[in-house]
C-alpha cells in the first residue's frame, strides 16, 4: 500500500493529525523518528512498531509499541494508505500479540522454566472478528487446563490460573507515563457474578452446553482462539460449536437479539437522533444495528450453512447476499454504511484516545470534519446522514410491531408506572420486564429476582418521584446490566427506603455517579450514615482513615475503597443540594492529598526495603493546577511533579544501591503507578507529570537544585504561570519549606525577563486553536471562562510580582485589595468554579442538560432559575474576557 500512496497524502495527514487530534500530536512529540518519517512523506511499515530495547519490562515495551502502532495506523488511515480492513487488522493483530505476550510473561514470572501452555484467551467481539476500534477494549474469556497449566509446588491450580489472569490484566491495563496497552473487560465469561476470572476448560464447555443464555450464542459468532495455548482454545471452541450453530430455527434467540437492540435505543436515547451528539455505535441506524442485522440472519441460517459463519460483519453480509438470504443491494448498502461509520468512529477516537462513539458538537465537530479532510461539520453530517437513514429503515424492518410483544403483565405494569409519574410507562415497563426475565447476569438467580420483586413497589415509587423518572430508570437499567450480583443492592434499598429516593436523584442527574455505582454497588452503603452528606475531614484525619491493609497490595485496595466512597459521597452532596460546590471541590482536593500521602509513604517503604535510602535526601511531591489550588472536580486528574532534595551524585545505602537520579526516577514511577493503576477496587486518579522541567522530554524526577536552576534560567512563561499554583503536598516540613522558598524567589523576580503578557496571549490563542470548548457550557475553555480568568490572574501576578497564593480565590482577593485587579473578578471566580464543579458531575459533556438538571445547577449556584444561570454565565464571561484583553495588551490601570 505504501508504494501507491502519494507523499503529499502522508504529509497532509500528518498536518491534520497535529492540528486536530491532541493525542496524536502529543504522541508525535514523543515518537520523533516516526514524526520525521511522516514529515518526509514516508509511511513506516508496521515492523517499526517494535521497541528494540529488550531490557525494558514487557509492559513498558507493549505500551510504547501500542503508542507507535496508534500513530502509524492513524496517519496511514488519514492518508488513505490503509483501508478499514487494514486498520482493524493491524489493531486486532497487535491486541492478539500483546495478549499473548502478557500471558507468557505472567506464566514465566511464576514458573520461569515451564512451557507457557494450559492457558488460553478466547477473543470475543471485535477482537474475535479482527475488527477492533482505534481505542477499543478487548473482551476475552480466559480458560485453563488443570492438567497442563504450570503452577508452583503445592499450589492449587485454580488459584494459580486466577493469579495468572490478574497479572495478564495488570500488564495490559495499568497506566503509567507511557499510557496503557489495552483495556480488558472479562464480564462476558459465564456467570461473571459467581465465577473466577479464569475458568477450567471442561467447566466452561459444560456451561455452554447446558446453561448459557441466548445472547451468548450471538457473542460466540465472532469467537476466536487469539492468544496463549491456541490448541487449547481451539479445542474449547470446537466442543461448543453445537451450542453456537443450531440446525433448528431459534426465534427465541432472534427475539432476544432484537430486545437487546431496543434496550440499547432506550439506554442511549440522547444519542439516537442524528446530528451532533449522535452515537455512531448505538444510535438508530448505527454500527450496532448493522452488526445485529448480520448476526440475526447468521443465527437463523448458519446452523445449516457453514459458509454463513463469517466472524467479520462485512464478510457475513457478503456471504448472506451470496446465499440469497439478504438482498444484494441491501447488503451492499449496509457494507458501505458500516465502512463509513467505522471510519468516522476511528476519527472520533483518535482525537483523545478515548473509547467514545459520539459525534461532538460545536467547534469539536468542525475540528473532527477537518481531521477527516472535510471543510466543515455540516459536510461531515451530510456524508453520514444517508447511511444512517438507510440502516435505520433496514433494521426496523426486522422488528415486529411494538404491540405484538406486550404481555398483559407489562400492560398492567405500565398502568402502575403511569400512576407513579412516568411520562413513558411503556419503555419503563419493558425495562422492568427484562429485569424480571433475568436478562442480565445479576438477575439470573431466583434469589436476585425475589429481591427485585420485594423492592420493586418502593423503587417504582422513588423513581416516579425523581425529577426525571425516564432518565433514572434508563440509568438504573444500565447499572444493573453491569452488576455481577444485585441481591444485596436490592435488599439494602428495601431496608432503607430513603436510599431509594436518593438513588433516584443520583440516577436522574449524575451519569458519572451512576457509572461508579455500576462498578461498585456497595458505594451506596456509605450513604446510610448521615455523616456521608457532611464535609470530609481535614487531610490528617483522612490520612489516618486511609492507613490500613495488611500489606502493600492491601493498602492500595484500601485507599481506593476509601477514596471511592468519599468521592461518591461528595458528588452526592451536590446532587442532594446539601453542600456548596466550592466546599465539595475542596473536599475532593483533601481526599486526593491524603491518598498521595498514604500511598507515597507506603511505596517509599517498599522501595527502601530493596534499595535503602539516599543519605541526606528525600522525595518531595509538588502539586500544580487544581490540586495545587486546593479545589478539584469529580473528574480532575492530578498534576504532579516529583523532586528530590540533597546531592544528585549520592547513592542509596541498601542491598541493591542506586544512584540518586535513578533511585528517585524509579521511585517516582512506582508512586505514579500506586496512584493510578487499577486494582480490584478500580483505578484511582489520572496522573499528569508533563509540568516537570523539560516536560515529557525530561526525567520524571529532578533534584531540587536542578528544578531551581531550570525555573530561574530556562523555564518558559507558561511554566512560571503554572508555578503560581504549585504547592508541596508530600515531604517533610523542612523539605517543603525549601521547595516553597525556591518557588517564591522565582515568582518574585528570580527569573528571566520576558514579555509575560504577549507570550501569555500567544499561548492562549494556541490553546484555543488546539483545544476548543467541548460544548456551550464549557466553564473552563470557552472565551471568558476559567482558563481566561486564570490567565488574567497569572499575568497580573507575574508582571506585578504580587498577589501570590495557590488558592485562586485568595490570589484574586489579594490583587483586588492592592488595586491591580477589578473587584468583579472575585464573584467571577466563585461563579465559574462552582459551575465547573457542578457541570463535571451532572453535565460532563458541557451540553445543555434537561430541565430537571438545569434546576439542580441553578440551586447549586444559589440562583433563582436556569435563565439566571445563563445570563450570569454570559455576563461573567464578558467581564473576564474584557479583563484579560486589558492585561494582555498592557492597558490595565496598573503601573
Amino acid at each position: 500500500m505504501q508504494d501507491t500512496i502519494q507523499t503529499s497524502n502522508i504529509t497532509d495527514a500528518l498536518g491534520r493529525a497535529r492540528a486536530h487530534a491532541p493525542y496524536l500530536a502529543l504522541s508525535l512529540q514523543r515518537e520523533t523518528d516516526l514524526a520525521d518519517s511522516f514529515a518526509q512523506g514516508v509511511l513506516p511499515s508496521l515492523g517499526a512498531v517494535a521497541v528494540a530495547d529488550l531490557a525494558l519490562p514487557i509492559a513498558t515495551r507493549l505500551r510504547r509499541e501500542r503508542r507507535r502502532l496508534a500513530l502509524i495506523v492513524a496517519v496511514a488511515d488519514l492518508a488513505g494508505a490503509y483501508d478499514l480492513t487494514g486498520v482493524t487488522h493491524a489493531l486486532s493483530d497487535f491486541a492478539d500479540r500483546a495478549l499473548d505476550a502478557a500471558i507468557r510473561a505472567a506464566i514465566a514470572e511464576r514458573t520461569p522454566d515451564a512451557e507457557p501452555r494450559g492457558f488460553a484467551a478466547i477473543a470475543l467481539g471485535k477482537q474475535g472478528s479482527r475488527e477492533l476500534n482505534y481505542s477499543s477494549d478487548i473482551d476475552p474469556i480466559l480458560i485453563f487446563d488443570p492438567a497442563t497449566l504450570p503452577c508452583r509446588p503445592r499450589e492449587d491450580v485454580g488459584e494459580a490460573a486466577v493469579r495468572i489472569a490478574r497479572r495478564v490484566v495488570d500488564l495490559l491495563q495499568t497506566r503509567d507515563g507511557d499510557g496503557y496497552v489495552l483495556r480488558v473487560d472479562l464480564r462476558l465469561r459465564p456467570s461473571p457474578e459467581a465465577t473466577p476470572i479464569a475458568l477450567p476448560v471442561d467447566a466452561a464447555i459444560s456451561y455452554y452446553e447446558s446453561l448459557a443464555l441466548p445472547w451468548e450464542r450471538a457473542a460466540f459468532i465472532r469467537a476466536r482462539a487469539a492468544a496463549g495455548d491456541i490448541a487449547l482454545g481451539e479445542r474449547f471452541l470446537g466442543a461448543i460449536q453445537p451450542f453456537i450453530w443450531r440446525r433448528a430455527l431459534d426465534f427465541g434467540t432472534i427475539g432476544e437479539i432484537r430486545g437487546i437492540s431496543r434496550r440499547i435505543r432506550d439506554h442511549h436515547a440522547q444519542g439516537q437522533a442524528f446530528g451532533p451528539g449522535y452515537d455512531l455505535k448505538r444510535g438508530r441506524g448505527g454500527i450496532r444495528e448493522i452488526e445485529f442485522f448480520a448476526q440475526i440472519h447468521q443465527l437463523i441460517h448458519g446452523g445449516r450453512d457453514p459458509a454463513l459463519r463469517a466472524p467479520a460483519t462485512r464478510d457475513a453480509l457478503a456471504a448472506l447476499a451470496d446465499a440469497g438470504w439478504v438482498d444484494r443491494s441491501e447488503a451492499a448498502a449496509l457494507v458501505e454504511a458500516y465502512t463509513m461509520l467505522r471510519t468516522i468512529e476511528h476519527r472520533v477516537q483518535m482525537v483523545e484516545d478515548r473509547q467514545t462513539h459520539f459525534l461532538p458538537s460545536g467547534p469539536a465537530l468542525e475540528s473532527l470534519a477537518h481531521l477527516h479532510g472535510l471543510g466543515n461539520g455540516a459536510a461531515l453530517l451530510d456524508l453520514l446522514r444517508p447511511h444512517v437513514a438507510r440502516v435505520g429503515v433496514t433494521y426496523d424492518a426486522l422488528d415486529p410491531a411494538e404491540g405484538d410483544t406486550m404481555s398483559f403483565d407489562a400492560e398492567h405494569l405500565a398502568t402502575q408506572l403511569t400512576a407513579a409519574g412516568f411520562a413513558d410507562p411503556t419503555a419503563a415497563a419493558r425495562a422492568i420486564g427484562q429485569w424480571r426475565a433475568g436478562t442480565y447476569p445479576a438477575l439470573r438467580s431466583e434469589a436476585a429476582r425475589s429481591a427485585l420483586e420485594a423492592v420493586l413497589p418502593g423503587l417504582i415509587d422513588a423513581l416516579g418521584r425523581a425529577p426525571d423518572p425516564g432518565v433514572a430508570i434508563v440509568r438504573l437499567d444500565a447499572m444493573l446490566s453491569h452488576l455481577s450480583s444485585a441481591i444485596n443492592f436490592f435488599r439494602l434499598l428495601e431496608a432503607r427506603p430513603a436510599l431509594a429516593r436518593l438513588l433516584a436523584l443520583i440516577l436522574s442527574h449524575a451519569a458519572t455517579l451512576a457509572d461508579s455505582l455500576a462498578r461498585r454497588p456497595e458505594l451506596i452503603d456509605g450513604l446510610i450514615d448521615a455523616s456521608a452528606l457532611g464535609p470530609v475531614g481535614d487531610v490528617e484525619a483522612l490520612v489516618a482513615e486511609m492507613r490500613g491493609g495488611s500489606d502493600y497490595q492491601a493498602r492500595l485496595d484500601h485507599v481506593r475503597r476509601i477514596v471511592g466512597e468519599k468521592r461518591f459521597a461528595l458528588g452526592t452532596q451536590i446532587v442532594a443540594g446539601v453542600s456548596d460546590p466550592l466546599e465539595v471541590g475542596a473536599g475532593y482536593a483533601r481526599v486526593a492529598e491524603a491518598a498521595i500521602d498514604v500511598l507515597a509513604s507506603a511505596t517509599i517503604a517498599e522501595f527502601v526495603a530493596a534499595h535503602g535510602v539516599v543519605p541526606g535526601s528525600e522525595l518531595v511531591i509538588l502539586a500544580f493546577g487544581r490540586l495545587g489550588g486546593g479545589v478539584l472536580t469529580h473528574a480532575s486528574d492530578l498534576d504532579l511533579v516529583y523532586l528530590f532534595t540533597g546531592d544528585y551524585r549520592a547513592e542509596s545505602d541498601g542491598a541493591k544501591p542506586l544512584g540518586a537520579v535513578l533511585y528517585y526516577n524509579r521511585l517516582a514511577q512506582r508512586v505514579t503507578s500506586a496512584l493510578s493503576a487499577a486494582t480490584a477496587f478500580g483505578p484511582l486518579y489520572e496522573i499528569d507529570t508533563r509540568l516537570r522541567p523539560s516536560g515529557t522530554q525530561g526525567p520524571l524526577s529532578v533534584s531540587l537544585d536542578g528544578f531551581a536552576r531550570y525555573q530561574r534560567e530556562s523555564a518558559w512563561t507558561w511554566e512560571h504561570m503554572a508555578l503560581t499554583r504549585a504547592r508541596p503536598v508530600f515531604g517533610s516540613a523542612h523539605a517543603r519549606g525549601e521547595v516553597t522558598a525556591v518557588i517564591d524567589a522565582v515568582l518574585r523576580g528570580d527569573r528571566p525577563e520576558r514579555d509575560v503578557a504577549a507570550e501569555a496571549a500567544d499561548m492562549r490563542a494556541e490553546m484555543a486553536k488546539h483545544k476548543p470548548p467541548s460544548g456551550p457550557l464549557d466553564a473552563k475553555m470557552l472565551p471568558g471562562a476559567l482558563v481566561d480568568l486564570e490567565f488574567t490572574v497569572h499575568i497580573l501576578q507575574l508582571t506585578r510580582r504580587t498577589g501570590f497564593d495557590t488558592d485562586l480565590g485568595c490570589a484574586i482577593a489579594a490583587l483586588v485589595g492592592q488595586g491591580v485587579a477589578p473587584a468583579e473578578l472575585i464573584a467571577a471566580e466563585r461563579f465559574l468554579t462552582r459551575l465547573l464543579i457542578t457541570l463535571r458531575l451532572v453535565a460532563p459533556d458541557a451540553e445543555i442538560p434537561p430541565p430537571p438538571t438545569q434546576a439542580l445547577i441553578a440551586r447549586a449556584l444559589g440562583m433563582a432559575d436556569w435563565d439566571a444561570v445563563v445570563a450570569s454565565f454570559a455576563t461573567t464571561r464578558q467581564e473576564v474576557a474584557a479583563c484579560l484583553a486589558s492585561v494582555a495588551t498592557g492597558d490595565d490601570d496598573g503601573d
